[in-house]
């Protein structure tokens, strides 16, 4: 995600970090304005969409689905990858293409301890795949790709592309340095999700700017840490991130979440919950990389290194939806914040369980092998 420069009219120091970021070009707001007046019915319709699919999923009852209760009752398929030769496989690219294409069961991955230089793809004929580390003994997936050889999207360490994937104690690395903020090729990713229904358990993606691609589907993020710089959590995903630690390792001015629409039409967004923002630099909560972006940060501590408007101004500001609800931190002060909405217990409702991303109907247990 490359940024462009800042607006004319900023200040001197102001400017001079936009043009080291490449920021979007920004647009004055009122002061001490929680919700903009001209585009609340919009906000309030996706409160109201989501309040619907909130009450709709209530209803129903895990492992409804016939497909899942079938993978959670028969036998897993557990392969071993392990660096010494002692398991099924050497690498984990040996034993994604063991995989039948249209594969129906659900298929374990285990992976040694250690650190493995592949740039791995599950695409998308490979369902029901899960890589499994040891929570002791975290295995590190990690290359060195960035978007000047591979262009952002194809620049991933671990590229995956099927639905119900799942990680478990997994690191993803991108072991690039950190962007040159003079040149627009720097940016680095260590995983890219863009299959539906993905769960990611005590996992780490490291690297700087833009480390997690969200591209699009529904995911959960459970008890994760995600380090980067600059829009290091980004895409069109409808997730939720909860007890994660969100790290920011940004020497000056930078972005958590690009959270990013063509059309504000679309159903996605990302929900963090009861996470921690911790590190360094002048951090924006978020900000729309697109037409529109809808983000919303719940009950989670915030370090001194967000910035006091906590979320970047942008040219489209009027399809927003920014969010934030009980949270708590030097960083989590509304008093100067220039747009956004503060939520209410009844409108924060349907973003604080799994329903927001249909969990119920696909969220399969983690597994014990």
């Amino acid at each position: 995600m490359a940024l462009k420069p800042a607006l004319l009219a900023a200040t001197v120091w102001f400017q001079a970090t936009f043009l080291v970021l490449r920021l979007l070009p920004t647009v004055v707001c009122l002061a001490n304005q929680t919700v903009p007046s001209e585009p609340t019915s919009k906000l309030d319709a996706w409160i109201a969409l989501n309040m619907k699919q909130y009450e709709k999923a209530s209803k129903s009852r895990a492992f409804d689905n016939i497909l899942l209760a079938g993978l959670s009752s028969t036998p897993m398929k557990i392969i071993k990858v392990k660096a010494d030769g002692s398991g099924d496989f050497e690498t984990i690219n040996d034993a994604v293409k063991s995989i039948p294409s249209g594969n129906t069961d659900r298929v374990i991955i285990s992976i040694g301890g250690g650190t493995y230089k592949e740039k791995v793809l599950v695409d998308r004929t490979k369902p029901f795949v899960t890589f499994y580390g040891q929570p002791g003994d975290m295995p590190t997936i990690s290359y060195d790709g960035t978007a000047k050889k591979y262009g952002t999207f194809n620049s991933a360490t671990v590229v995956v592309e099927s639905d119900n994937f799942m990680a478990v104690n997994i690191i993803f690395e991108n072991s690039s340095p950190k962007p040159d903020p003079k040149k627009s090729d720097g940016q680095a990713v260590a995983m890219r999700i863009s299959g539906d229904k993905a769960a990611f358990h005590n996992c780490k993606f490291i690297g700087f700017q833009d480390t997690l691609c969200d591209d699009q589907g529904r995911h959960l993020f459970e008890n994760c840490y995600i380090e980067g710089t600059v829009d290091f959590i980004f895409g069109n995903g409808k997730s939720i991130y909860r007890h994660t630690t969100i790290n920011s390792v940004a020497e000056s001015l930078g972005v958590i979440a690009a959270q990013s629409m063509d059309d504000s039409s679309e159903d996605s967004g990302f929900v963090f919950i009861d996470c921690k923002i911790s590190g360094t630099g002048d951090m924006y909560l978020g900000r729309a990389w697109k037409e529109t972006s809808r983000v919303v940060f719940a009950l989670t501590f915030m370090g001194n290194q967000i910035n006091s408007d906590g979320w970047m101004p942008a040219k489209n500001q009027e399809s927003v939806f920014y969010g934030e609800y009980k949270c708590s931190g030097p960083g989590a002060s509304t008093t100067k914040r220039s747009f956004g909405k503060i939520l209410t217990d009844e409108q924060a409702k349907p973003f604080l369980s799994n329903t927001f991303i249909g969990g119920n109907e696909w969220i399969l247990p983690v597994p014990k092998i």
